[in-house]
């Protein structure tokens, strides 16, 4: 007798390039739970509110939220959960008999592959890169488990970067921040920690393809940094190739994937997703794209 899957997706905007399906199907064919994850692409923040809607009549059983959607999604939300309403920005979506509750799994994806380095990071200038959902889930995450001596928010526009400092205003302890130009490179050499949370570097995007937040021949980047990139398409980015060759600590963006995609599979399931599993299929199957590419 056929049983109809639960239906699961990424909500995103030009995000065919995402692994998430790959990893969450795998996820369900390895527990045999009966799940589908697939990708919707919304073409804009309007389109936002009627697409939840719809997604409630359907009975869709659950969302990822990607760029650029991640604050855009709150208002639409029936209720959030302390992470999601603490940093204003939710990744992850239920479907609760159409209520829509909200979470943030992206705090315990950049906190769980920084932890092997905690001794490094505490009491040392961090810098950040961006200042939309991604970003506020990094300095949740840092401040709530490094204790950094201050967080360098690097952005291109200074009025979102205040207005992103301005959320965490009455944080306690208190947060001290600073907000700096993307080309400010002595203030991110001065970083032991700097995180990509921008889709800056990412495959399939044009205008970012092949590019890196920070250019060769600035010196800013060094051996005594730790550089953790968001961006997870390709692994191997162009800011991780340059600071591999500097001799810096990388943790590329597929660790904070597969830890985000843990906990998000946990809510919707109720299972614990085989991680390690996930992990190694997926490292085969992008070692097979890349053979054949």
């Amino acid at each position: 007798m056929y049983s109809a899957k639960k239906i699961l997706g990424l909500i995103g905007r030009n995000v065919d390039y995402s692994y998430s399906p790959f990893i969450h199907n795998v996820a369900a064919e390895i527990l045999q739970l009966p799940y589908h994850y697939t990708i919707f692409n919304i073409p804009s923040p309007e389109q936002i509110p009627s697409a939840l809607e719809g997604a409630k009549v359907l009975g869709i059983a659950g969302f990822n939220v990607t760029i650029p959607y991640k604050q855009d999604v709150v208002a639409c939300m029936d209720k959030l959960s302390p992470e999601a309403r603490t940093v204003g920005a939710v990744n992850t979506i239920v479907n609760d008999k159409g209520n829509l509750v909200g979470y943030n799994t992206d705090i315990a994806g950049i906190a769980t592959p920084l932890e092997p380095y905690k001794s490094m990071i505490i009491g040392q200038p961090v810098g950040i890169f961006g200042n939309g959902g991604a970003a506020m889930a990094a300095v949740e995450a840092l401040s709530g488990n490094f204790n950094p001596s201050v967080i360098r928010l690097f952005s291109r526009n200074r009025e979102k970067g205040k207005a992103l400092c301005h959320h965490f205003l009455n944080k306690v302890p208190p947060i001290p921040f600073s907000i700096h130009p993307f080309d400010d490179y002595p203030a991110i050499g001065h970083c032991k920690l700097l995180i990509n949370a921008t889709p800056i570097g990412t495959k399939g995007l044009n205008s970012e393809h092949d590019n890196s937040i920070i250019p060769d021949g600035t010196g800013a980047i060094h051996e005594n940094q730790i550089i953790f990139d968001m961006v997870y398409n390709p692994i191997d980015t162009r800011l991780l190739q340059m600071a591999s060759h500097a001799g810096a600590v990388t943790i590329p963006g597929i660790e904070m994937l597969v830890a985000q995609a843990s906990r998000s599979f946990e809510i919707w399931t109720g299972k614990q997703m085989p991680a390690a599993s996930v992990k190694e299929s997926l490292r085969k199957m992008l070692a097979e794209d890349s053979r054949l590419s």
